[in-house]
């Protein structure tokens, strides 16, 4: 509860973290994800391989894989970029990561090159679902935009409120 006095704002909006076609969190072919097992979110097909940062923040986690990283927003947000299905296997190969734990980025700053080719051929799925793994807690709305094509950096996904 003090975090809320904290905080600067009461919301924040969540930009696309790669050009592509939005799909639905449901639609995702990963119950983990299509559950929200991992919290509320999107997911982009992608159609480039940068991965880049849907909010300003900093960024808390790299998993050691590459095929992963989560921010944590002013407001208190934790985001999960999840590059691609069943990619954890990948050991890291088909991943370039630009940034470091602790590093604060802005919106549309690359976080991560990903060859999809190579994913395509060696994973289950290209998908990178993007999800708020603390939504769970209750203290966020959200509220959607109803757009079916993405720009890295620069489209509006969802708006997260305070409640």
């Amino acid at each position: 509860m003090f975090k809320k006095f904290l905080n600067k704002s009461k919301s924040e909006v969540v930009f696309a973290h790669v050009t592509g076609k939005l799909i639905a969190l449901e639609d995702v072919p990963d119950p983990v994800f299509n559950q929200k097992m991992m919290g509320e979110g999107i997911a982009i097909k992608p159609e480039t391989g940068t991965i880049v940062a849907p909010v300003d923040g900093k960024i808390i986690q790299l998993a050691e894989t590459k095929h992963a990283f989560g921010i944590r927003t002013d407001m208190g947000q934790e985001i999960l970029v999840h590059i691609g299905l069943e990619t954890v296997a990948l050991n890291g190969e088909g991943f370039n990561v630009l940034v470091n734990v602790g590093d604060k980025v802005k919106v549309g700053d690359p976080i991560v090159e990903a060859d999809f080719d190579f994913i395509e051929k060696n994973a289950a799925s290209t998908v990178v679902p993007m999800v708020v793994t603390n939504s769970s807690e209750g203290q966020y709305d959200f509220a959607f935009e109803d757009v079916s094509k993405t720009v890295a950096g620069e489209t509006e996904v969802f708006t997260t409120k305070l409640k």
